[in-house]
Formats: structure tokens, C-alpha cells, sequence
């Protein structure tokens, strides 16, 4: 084991308690995708839905 891994698992496992209410079993548990994905910046909220769009998606859909 490295002497960066365990000092970097420290912090990250007190960043999933603190943000994330995460009990060690939990942050252990988890793979490093799912740790990413729950600490990335959230996605920018796409505006409503346009009738191109709409259109676009029922033509794709069609058969439905």
C-alpha cells in the first residue's frame, strides 16, 4: 500500500460521512465510479422541452 492511499481514503471516507451521510461500510462498499458520480458538480438543467424537439421525439418513437 502506498503512503498517499491511506491518508487520500481518510479524507474521502470523512467527505462521504459529512456530504453524504455515508457510514464506512458504505463508502467501502461503493466503487470509485460511484463515489465519483455522487460528488461530480450536478448537470446543467436543460431548459422545457420545444415542439422541434417533441416532434423530433415522436417521429423517433413512432411505431409506439
Amino acid at each position: 500500500m502506498s503512503d498517499t492511499f491511506g491518508p487520500g481514503a481518510l479524507r474521502l471516507s470523512g467527505l462521504a460521512a459529512q456530504l453524504l451521510g455515508w457510514r464506512p461500510g458504505e463508502f467501502w462498499a461503493a466503487t470509485p465510479a460511484e463515489l465519483a458520480a455522487v460528488l461530480a458538480p450536478a448537470a446543467p438543467q436543460a431548459g422545457p422541452l420545444t415542439r422541434t424537439d417533441l416532434t423530433r421525439l415522436m417521429e423517433h418513437d413512432h411505431d409506439r
